[in-house]
């Protein structure tokens, strides 16, 4: 079992890694050791599967035949074609739901189908709803496509199919034990599935189907892959899925896509983002995740996500400019509306001693539901316990809360076990649920109940997960490039976090702002090493000259003096130390 012990900030987990199998696989593939020992830790310690984690490749996308029901989905989307039917496209309103829909009609256009597609407001709620079948009848559709939703929706799914029309889901949430009777379910979740990866988002889901459409149209595989990876890639990253398996390889070689792409209207967006972008050069999934992902998301959250479809299905340069600068507004809305909510949440839940649950449920009616989501994700940095957030629909009079975990809790299994008392679901992580107001208090003290029968003291705790000890002078210019090959780095495969063990502190120096110190460390390689801390300036500059630490950070090399690259130490915490330099 790992060991923990605690810095100034969090927990510390230490790894335990196999000592044999690093030395093993550090053999096999030549590469340094604090490499090895990450890719033995993560589950990687067979020499094929580490080299095919290290060198992704587009030949290891699974093959989408292997999808639940894909015989059925192509047999009923090929049929429309045959037959001149037209296909109603239905997505979510967030970015996964906006590129599903979008890559859903941009191909199926392309190669001459009949295609509506349209994405809900949120004040309609997630997923097919009656309203949204009725849309499909009003258009004429005789094929009902739902991608990003779908999997819990029998009714609605049972209208469409009483109103003569052939139903195909496509989606990547958790399904209830009644599966809606649907013509296809392509689901990599189903219990039944065959499939090797369930770790897709809904336009991972899409974008595999669709590549089985093209191979049996005909279509070169080359030209699809290039034209929709941008799309998958940004969906994969804004949904915050797993970035292992396939969905390394489609964020691995959507990044460059996205950058080189032609869609006028993500063009557009990535323009206006980088009015206000702070670091030039190659766009980064920092870019996607908090630069454009969120603009394009905002239109679901405060405007009407309609406007994020136009604008990835726009071929009008004019309307992608105006569209993408609307994003920018909506964003600028959306933040204010969000920091309002987070403070006044974050006053309440102190007052109210909510802090001291297993898990908080806030309400406020005052509360945009598009930011509530937000907010939740940042209550659970603060007090480190699951959260719902909530606001209440004006149309209904319902309770409606976004969620957010910790790594502990699976919420899409704790809102299914209190069903009917309320309805919803979505993922181990991020969830949505619906309740009568007057049942706020019982599902409070529900939630909270089941939190407490599941979770242990530890699990509140904020942790840093040390992925290597390194000894001191083992991360030189060299091995740190070599880290380069863990890329991309997300959810799933985080960036690898080091420690390293008696190292003094040289030097603090204090910058304009003030919760940013810039460091300087002996950690006895002959060489300075230059470091910085983001959260805990004060710490530092509280410590004694020449303190000697123990200090978790990410390493990077400095190529600011280009003929004299460095490595610098991102510092996360530290705790004083009892070993020497």
């Amino acid at each position: 079992m790992p060991s923990t012990l605690n810095g100034v900030g969090s927990r510390w987990v230490l790894p335990n890694p196999d000592a044999e199998a690093v030395q093993a696989l550090q053999g096999a593939l030549g590469v340094p050791r604090v490499l090895a020992s990450i890719l033995v830790q993560r589950g990687y310690a067979d020499p094929v599967a580490a080299e095919r984690f290290l060198k992704p490749d587009l030949a290891h996308l699974h093959d989408p035949r292997t999808l639940p029901d894909y015989e059925s989905a192509i047999s009923v989307i090929l049929g429309a074609k045959e037959r001149k039917e037209r296909i109603f496209v239905f997505g979510d309103y967030d970015v996964d739901g906006i590129t599903s829909a979008s890559l859903l009609q941009r191909f199926l256009s392309r190669l001459g189908f009949d295609v509506v597609a349209q994405v809900p407001e949120r004040r309609q709620g997630y997923g097919i709803q009656e309203s949204s079948v009725f849309a499909a009848k009003e258009v004429g559709a005789k094929v009902f496509l739902s991608c990003d939703c779908g999997s819990t929706a029998v009714k609605p799914v049972a209208m469409a199919r009483e109103a003569g029309m052939a139903v195909v889901v496509t989606d990547h949430h958790e399904l209830d034990e009644e599966m809606p009777d649907a013509h296809a379910v392509v689901n990599p979740h189903r219990a039944d599935s065959q499939y090797p990866f369930k770790g897709l988002s809904g336009v991972g889901v899409v974008f595999k189907l669709c590549l089985g459409l093209a191979r049996e149209l005909g279509v070169p595989e080359h030209q699809y892959l290039r034209a929709f990876l941008d799309l998958a890639a940004l969906g994969t990253v804004v949904d915050v899925m797993p970035l292992v398996d396939e969905n390394r390889v489609i964020t691995k070689f959507g990044l460059p896509q996205i950058e080189a792409t032609k869609k006028v209207g993500l063009r557009a967006l990535i323009t206006e983002y980088s009015k206000t972008r702070r670091q030039q050069g190659p766009l980064k999934l920092y870019d996607l995740g908090f630069g454009i992902g969120p603009r394009l998301n905002a239109a679901g959250r405060v405007s009407d996500a309609a406007n994020a479809l136009r604008l990835l299905t726009t071929e009008d340069e004019l309307e992608a400019a105006m569209l993408a600068s609307a994003m920018e507004e909506a964003n600028q809305t959306r933040r204010t509306a969000q920091e309002r909510a987070i403070a006044e949440a974050a006053e309440r839940i102190v007052e109210q001693g909510l802090d001291q649950r297993n898990a908080i449920v806030v309400l406020d009616p005052g509360w945009h539901g598009g930011v509530v989501g937000i907010v939740a994700s940042k209550l659970v940095e603060m007090f480190r316990r699951p959260v719902f957030v909530g606001t209440v629909d004006p149309e209904t009079g319902k309770a409606k809360a976004s969620a957010r975990s910790i790594p502990a809790f699976h919420l899409a299994d704790a809102i299914h076990s209190m069903h009917p008392l309320v309805s919803g679901g979505g993922h181990a992580m991020a969830a949505g649920v619906s309740f009568d107001l007057a049942c706020l208090e019982e599902f409070a003290d529900r939630i909270h109940a089941y939190a407490g029968e599941r979770l242990q003291p530890e699990d509140f705790l904020a942790q840093t997960r040390i992925d290597v000890v390194a000894t001191r002078g083992e991360l030189d210019v060299a091995t740190v490039e070599g880290l380069a090959a863990m890329e991309p780095c997300g959810m799933g495969n985080p960036a690898p976090v080091f420690a390293v063990r008696g190292v003094r502190l040289t030097d603090v120096r204090l910058t304009k702002n003030e919760n940013v110190v810039q460091l300087k460390f002996d950690d006895g390689s002959g060489r300075p090493v230059s470091g910085v801390t983001f959260s805990q300036a004060v710490d530092f500059l509280a410590l004694s000259p020449n303190a000697t630490l123990d200090v978790a950070f990410k390493p990077e090399v400095d190529t600011y003096y280009a003929d004299n690259p460095r490595v610098k130490w991102t510092v996360s915490d530290f705790r004083v130390s009892n070993e020497q330099n």
